[in-house]
């Protein structure tokens, strides 16, 4: 168990150093610095598709899919945040209790 641990730390350290090793000139390119710049928000849609429609293995479509729906919508109506996060946990809300 520890050995895993250990070599899992020393990953994570080598993949750090190896980012910080990189020379500024790469950084400096234009398409480098776009998708540093992309890479977040591609990272954390995956991680909210994946959290909203995924029970374990299967794929379902329940009350988070209708929450995740008005965020959508209203982040295109380009509603405030805190109207986009509580709409959405309402929408949630509502449609387990229907349901």
């Amino acid at each position: 168990m520890w050995t895993a641990i250990l070599l899992g730390c020393a990953g994570c350290y080598l993949l750090k150093l190896a980012g910080l090793s990189v020379p500024s000139r790469v950084l400096e390119r234009p398409v480098v610095a776009r998708i540093a710049d992309l890479m977040p928000v591609a990272l954390l849609s995956a991680l909210v598709g994946v959290q909203v429609l995924s029970a374990g293995q299967a794929l379902v479509l329940d009350a988070r899919a209708a929450g995740l729906g008005f965020a959508v919508v209203a982040l295109l109506l380009r509603a405030p945040f805190l109207v986009v996060v509580f709409g959405a946990a309402l929408t949630a809300a509502l449609l387990r209790l229907v349901v």
